[in-house]
């Protein structure tokens, strides 16, 4: 087997390594620097984690507190309409049919204006 053979063959994830070397202790003070090293990227990662979460859980709470008051406000709005078509039922019922026929030509004539306002233009 050649250099170039033992090499590919020590590459894990993407990350090649020369073999360790083979004196007593300077590879003991080689690895504990490499692991003092790889201990302090590990702690980088894991307090970028931990403010990514924080964020994360500080949008959702943001979100969640949107998501309830727009659920408010349809739920009101949602009352109002039904207050106000009762209000219109209701008037239907007791003018006789003469306001709905009034209420009809309006409209008619509001959307023909409309109709020949944006034809023009």
């Amino acid at each position: 087997m050649d250099y170039k053979d033992n090499i590919m063959r020590r590459a894990h994830g993407g990350n090649y390594y020369d073999p360790l070397p083979s004196n007593g202790s300077f590879g003991n003070e080689f690895i504990e620097t490499e692991n003092d090293d790889l201990t302090e990227q590990l702690k980088d990662k894991v307090n970028t984690l931990k403010s990514l979460s924080i964020d994360i859980g500080a949008e959702v709470k943001y979100q969640d507190r949107l998501l309830r008051d727009m659920d408010h406000d349809f739920e009101t709005t949602g009352g109002f309409l039904s207050n106000t078509l009762g209000r219109v039922t209701r008037l239907s019922r007791h003018s006789g049919g003469y306001n709905m026929l009034y209420l009809i030509l309006f409209s008619v004539a509001v959307f023909f204006i409309l109709y020949i306002f944006l034809k023009l233009r």
